[in-house]
């Protein structure tokens, strides 16, 4: 329960905090190369348990919310 609390540092929840942390992670292993998304959901299920719905709408939200 406690997963889905916005964090009062920067707004961020547990699942969008792993998420950018395993995707810079993944970014710097491969030279900055584009990081599969079934990569990167491996990295983030060794941490969150999150159904793969879950994690592609938190990806895309991180996506559109970089991009505006």
């Amino acid at each position: 329960m406690t997963d889905d609390l916005r964090d009062a540092r920067d707004g961020l929840t547990r699942l969008e905090r792993v998420i950018l942390w395993q995707l810079d992670a993944c970014q710097k292993e491969r030279a900055g190369a584009s990081v599969p998304t079934a990569m990167l959901y491996g990295r983030v299920l060794e941490h969150v348990d999150v159904s793969v719905d879950e994690f592609q709408r938190t990806l895309q939200r991180l996506v559109l919310a970089q991009n505006t």
